[in-house]
């Protein structure tokens, strides 16, 4: 017979897991609201210059000189 206080140790166990998956959510939802908003991600020119050169479209004189174009103010 299981007495009442193993079956309480499952559920804290089973509550303090719980509790950890939340604050993991919490956590990965911060990071990404974050890196969303930083506008660190590159637009669609800048996406297209690095296909270009990752397929050998271009060179990586190039890839730098359109690069700094593409930066400047």
């Amino acid at each position: 017979m299981m007495d009442g206080m193993a079956g309480m140790g499952i559920w804290m166990l089973i509550s303090s897991l719980f509790g950890l998956a939340v604050l993991a959510l919490i956590v990965v939802g911060v990071v990404w609201l974050v890196r969303s908003l930083s506008g660190s991600r590159p637009d669609g020119a800048e996406q297209e210059l690095r296909r270009r050169y990752a397929t050998g479209e271009i060179d990586a004189e190039e890839f730098r000189r359109r690069g700094a174009e593409l930066r400047r103010p």
